[in-house]
């Protein structure tokens, strides 16, 4: 096998786990901020819902490979752009946080997508409202010249997709 060629299998499911929740963790993103958000979604619904039983359902949704790869590769795009290895018109459109560029929300969907429709309207209410590190993130990408197009959603998908997997649990 040629040494260019990257072997995959190399990394299991927890291997690369780690790797995404490193990846988020540098880029100011706890799964316990994550989890907080799927509480905030959840609990209205499920009144003995936990933060505790919020991280677990998070964990889930990280562990699965289709998540894993659309957060490293939101995550690589978005440090792409930050180090203007981008060319134009499309890094300006990643800098800025272009309103109608919209790859950020499909990349997104295939997180949600994983937990039907329930994990596309959660999506929906997370990507309007931004409420939590959503919006802490939305506001350091316009203001700090860091680059948190794509985080931003990948961090709302992965909460509505974690409560959408308490919903089908325990609703």
């Amino acid at each position: 096998m040629d040494k260019s060629t990257v072997n995959h299998d190399r990394f299991n499911d927890m291997t690369k786990r780690d790797v995404v929740v490193k990846r988020l963790n540098e880029r100011g993103v706890k799964l316990s901020d994550i989890a907080a958000l799927t509480l905030e979604l959840q609990l209205p619904y499920v009144k003995e819902l936990t933060q505790e039983i919020c991280i677990e359902h998070v964990e889930r949704v990280v562990m699965k490979r289709e998540v894993q790869n659309a957060i490293l590769t939101g995550l690589e795009l978005d440090i792409l752009a930050e180090k203007k290895l981008i060319s134009e018109p499309l890094l300006s459109m990643l800098l800025n946080d272009y309103g109608l560029y919209g790859i950020d929300e499909v990349l997104a969907l295939a997180i949600v997508n994983v937990y039907g429709s329930i994990g596309l309207t959660n999506f929906g209410y997370v990507d309007k409202l931004k409420p939590g590190i959503i919006k802490k993130l939305d506001e350091a990408g316009k203001n700090k010249g860091t680059c948190h197009t794509f985080l931003d959603d990948i961090v709302g998908a992965i909460a509505a997709a974690a409560a959408s997997s308490i919903a089908h649990r325990y609703v």
